[in-house]
């Protein structure tokens, strides 16, 4: 199996996600990951699984990565699976409570990014998977890392 993880990261934590993922499945399957600002149309051909990971800001996705997905030609991911990720503060740890009440209405990036996708004709497969961090600027929470390794190996049955 073929696999990217497209993703983008401000404080490194989505980065981490994102690497502990390709950690995973390099141990059978041949994949890498491209940061979104070094990214191109051409990488995504010819894929059997694509991650898309970003984190939260400001209820959706980096703007590089709202870009990135809004540029791509309709129709160029049919075909190939995509799973969805973001990183965002758990709901207990948001202060003040106003913006998680906020968050419960606007939701996270990875909502936004199957948003963007669906012209593009990805097969998004699962719901997006959140990874938690404990403040705005990280660190993630403890076991995250090992959670996105066996969310990976359940994405591809491994």
């Amino acid at each position: 199996m073929n696999f990217l993880v497209l993703y983008d990261s401000f404080f490194g934590n989505t980065q981490k996600i994102a690497q502990a993922i390709v950690d995973e499945l390099n141990q059978q399957h041949a994949g890498t990951m491209v940061k979104v600002d070094a990214a191109n149309v051409n990488q995504l051909q010819h894929l059997d699984l694509l991650f898309i990971g970003s984190p939260t800001r400001a209820f959706s996705p980096s703007p590089a990565m709202t870009a990135f997905l809004k540029g791509l030609p309709v129709q160029s991911l049919v075909g190939i699976k995509v799973a969805v990720f973001d990183t965002r503060i758990a709901p207990e740890d948001i202060k003040p409570k106003l913006v998680g009440w906020a968050i419960k209405l606007a939701g996270y990036a990875d909502k936004k990014i199957i948003s963007l996708l669906k012209r593009s004709g990805a097969d998004v497969i699962l719901p997006g998977e959140g990874f938690l961090v404990s403040e705005s600027e990280g660190p993630l929470k403890e076991g995250e890392i090992e959670r996105a390794a066996a969310w990976a190996r359940i994405i591809t049955h491994d």
